[in-house]
């Protein structure tokens, strides 16, 4: 079991806060992507990749940035609030990028698929190749510096990179050996 030490509080406020807004922001992208939506027609849907980005830059280069701006901001902040409701400092952050894309991607898929039954929605395998770049680009940004400097400020003002620290002192000492139970019979 991972000690939390004189932050504990800080660190689980910073988790419920994450959980919070990850549970608000899933909410949003719910209703913004499995609403029935009323149209007098649907577009058949793109299995094929980047058939719709190409699409949307044949319509110019403003209707090309606002499409894919809406599809790389729709799940963006789940690479930013996965991570945040994690709540973990030090882990690697190769894993951590992994673990999260992975995650933005399934959620992306899940919404694509869900989209099948919902009235005016339309499978599109570009959004979920969007989704899943936005989540990435927002991980990459914010995560990485964010964690240094909770490291930093976990650490305490006296950081100095010039003096020596004090080695830092362990409570879970070793309490002598584990104890055992002598065998027990077993009816018959």
């Amino acid at each position: 079991m991972q000690r939390q030490g004189s932050g504990g509080s800080a660190a689980i406020r910073f988790r419920v806060a994450g959980v919070v807004l990850l549970l608000a922001h899933l909410a949003l992208v719910g209703w913004l992507t499995l609403r029935p939506l009323d149209v007098m027609w649907v577009t058949a849907a793109n299995l094929e990749p980047l058939a719709g980005i190409k699409a949307d830059l044949a319509l110019g280069p403003v209707q090309a940035a606002r499409r894919m701006g809406e599809g790389l901001l729709l799940l963006a902040p789940l690479g930013i609030l996965l991570p945040m409701a994690g709540g973990r400092l030090a882990v690697s952050p190769w894993a951590s990028l992994a673990r999260t894309v992975a995650a933005g991607a399934l959620l992306s898929l899940g919404i694509e698929l869900l989209q099948t039954g919902v009235p005016g929605q339309v499978v599109d395998v570009d959004s979920l190749l969007l989704n899943t770049a936005g989540v990435a680009l927002a991980h990459l940004a914010v995560v990485p510096a964010g964690r240094a400097r909770l490291r930093r400020r976990r650490r305490g003002p006296s950081a100095d990179p010039g003096k020596q620290r004090k080695p830092l002192l362990r409570d879970d000492a070793s309490q002598g050996p584990t104890p055992t139970i002598p065998r027990v019979g077993i009816a018959p």
